[in-house]
């Protein structure tokens, strides 16, 4: 794979700036709040009307396993199938309440956190104590907004008390995102969200233990991107994925709706749209044609897995669905490519065998 280093080069030297609005544009008239039942792997169960309808993305993992290509043997699915072990086993990570142990500490009394609150007189100071305890519980970037409920699934009601958004990024491995397409790149996506359900689970009972409310959420409950976006995280990338300053888009996100008093983070401007309108990596690389090659941004959906009414460069999720159904696992090539993760990781590209070979990733 030959990447044009020209595009990593300008881009080397962009800078951060604050801004009083979050970078992107919507068209009030159109955006409505997202259907959640309408996410490509919900259409996968009941939208007869597509390809990809009734069809599972890993049908064809065990016979690539048998295969002998090289990034997707027996080993290398093994990795990513034990990568996603704590986020699909453990239900307290996405927890709305307590969560319950499974067995108390032995020589210790019970102690009810929840019965007062934690007096918080400087919200600001209560943000950096937040922000410390994320980054402490394993999170790479943490930002806080209020929370926009244009944001939520159109099937979910919040109480109003719940104010504020802690917006938390996690970082995927560089070496295993450099193999992408290939399973050990799966590893990286499955271990950011495991990574995340531990962060998520800490992170509530921290502010349960302060005796306020807190609502732990992946990729359920409301839009993850635009949140990150007004918490200061980071702009919109044509290849439809959050583009952060330090990281590029390889950040797996979730966040924590509370009524704890916060002070909220600004957005952050650092060209993001410029770079994409000329940049077209990600669209040239994706093997499933789901990117869009457009100069300019469109208010236009490019399928019903898509909420039409906001300013960008819309992915076409069927395709990429049907990529993965194809591939036998998820795909992270557009993150791969990007010139901001680039940057950042300096691995353009790296085999499965030379992931494997690594003593040190990182």
């Amino acid at each position: 794979m030959v990447l044009k280093s020209v595009k990593v080069g300008v881009i080397s030297r962009f800078k951060v700036k604050e801004v009083k609005k979050p970078p992107y544009v919507v068209d009030k008239t159109r955006l409505r709040r997202f259907a959640e039942k309408n996410i490509i792997f919900s259409r996968v169960n009941w939208d007869s009307s597509w390809e990809g309808y009734g069809r599972m993305y890993n049908e064809k993992t065990f016979t690539l396993a048998e295969s002998g290509k090289k990034g997707y043997s027996r080993v290398d699915f093994a990795l990513a199938y034990a990568s996603w072990v704590v986020h699909d086993s453990f239900a307290g990570g996405f927890s709305w309440s307590k969560i319950q142990p499974f067995r108390k500490p032995k020589a210790s009394i019970e102690i009810d956190w929840q019965k007062s609150k934690h007096l918080v007189d400087e919200p600001a100071e209560m943000s950096a104590i937040i922000k410390r305890a994320a980054t402490f519980f394993g999170a790479s970037l943490v930002g806080i907004c209020r929370l926009n409920r244009d944001w939520l699934y159109a099937e979910v009601n919040l109480p109003e008390k719940f104010e504020n958004a802690i917006v938390i990024a996690v970082e995927m491995d560089p070496a295993a995102i450099a193999t992408s397409p290939a399973a050990t790149a799966s590893a990286a996506t499955g271990l950011g969200y495991s990574k995340m359900v531990f962060i998520l689970a800490c992170m509530g009972e921290f502010i349960r233990n302060l005796g306020y409310d807190a609502i732990q959420c992946g990729n359920d409950t409301a839009l993850s991107i635009p949140l990150a976006i007004d918490a200061g995280l980071g702009e919109l990338g044509r290849n439809g994925l959050l583009i952060t300053p330090q990281y590029g888009p390889r950040v797996r996100l979730c966040k924590i709706f509370t009524d704890l008093p916060l002070k909220p983070d600004k957005p952050i401007e650092f060209g993001v749209r410029k770079v994409c309108r000329k940049c077209k990596l990600c669209a040239e690389h994706c093997e499933a044609g789901a990117i869009s090659f457009d100069d300019e941004p469109s208010f236009e959906a490019a399928c019903p897995s898509n909420n039409p009414g906001a300013l960008k460069w819309y992915v076409n999720s069927e395709r990429c669905y049907l990529f993965w159904c194809k591939n036998g696992t998820d795909c992270s090539t557009c993150i791969k490519v990007c010139p901001y993760s680039i940057i950042s990781s300096q691995k353009a590209k790296v085999s499965p065998e030379e992931f494997w070979k690594s003593r040190n990733s990182c």
